[in-house]
């Protein structure tokens, strides 16, 4: 539990219902006693690097959140430094809807999930969306991608946090999969390969 992320997501009304439930108790304490949590760890950016996706929450000026799936190469989601995420944005469908909303509410949520290992992190933060610099683009782009980057989204981190694996599913994305048959597929052309050679000698 981080002190920051309490202080953003423990409002009076979650802090009311944690009495009612009796977990205040153990969250006063967490966030009383807990890390900052408001830096990007060396092990928090190894985990932020390894991600192929991510969901990144807005929220427009009728206070509805909106929701939306960001994809890409592993590791699209780059770290600048501790406290700055970045990424590029391309050409999509052209409704602007995050970017309209940022541009009167600067709050972010990214939500990352690593299937595999059972893993979820949590950032909340604020971002900006920049169109003038080149060279911030071409840092953020992907290379071997074939589109034309429009604009960054850059994200000043507030605080982070992690969940327990509790009901997380299990599931692996096509590379994944790729690399845990690897090594199967290797040992199965070197065992046909010693069969072949057999039935040569024969």
């Amino acid at each position: 539990m981080a002190r920051k992320f309490a202080e953003i997501a423990f409002t009076p009304a979650v802090k009311e219902l944690q009495e009612r439930y009796g977990s205040r108790q153990m969250y006063e304490r967490f966030a009383e006693t807990g890390a900052t949590n408001d830096t990007i760890s060396p092990e928090i950016a190894e985990f932020i690097q390894q991600r192929d996706s991510f969901y990144l929450g807005t929220v427009n000026s009728n206070n509805w959140p909106y929701i939306q799936f960001r994809g890409g190469s592993r590791g699209f989601l780059k770290v600048l430094d501790e406290k700055t995420l970045g990424f590029a944005d391309f050409a999509g469908n052209c409704q602007y809807i995050s970017i309209g909303n940022l541009s009167e509410n600067d709050r972010v949520f990214l939500f990352l999930m690593d299937y595999a290992n059972r893993r979820r992190l949590k950032i909340w933060g604020r971002a900006k969306v920049v169109y003038d610099d080149q060279e911030l683009m071409e840092k953020l782009s992907e290379p071997g991608y074939n589109a034309k980057v429009e604009r960054a989204f850059i994200i000043t981190v507030e605080a982070w946090d992690r969940n327990c694996p509790q009901h997380i599913p299990i599931r692996y994305s096509e590379s994944e999969v790729a690399e845990m048959m690897a090594p199967l597929q290797a040992r199965i052309k070197e065992l046909e390969a010693q069969l072949n050679l057999g039935k040569s000698v024969e």
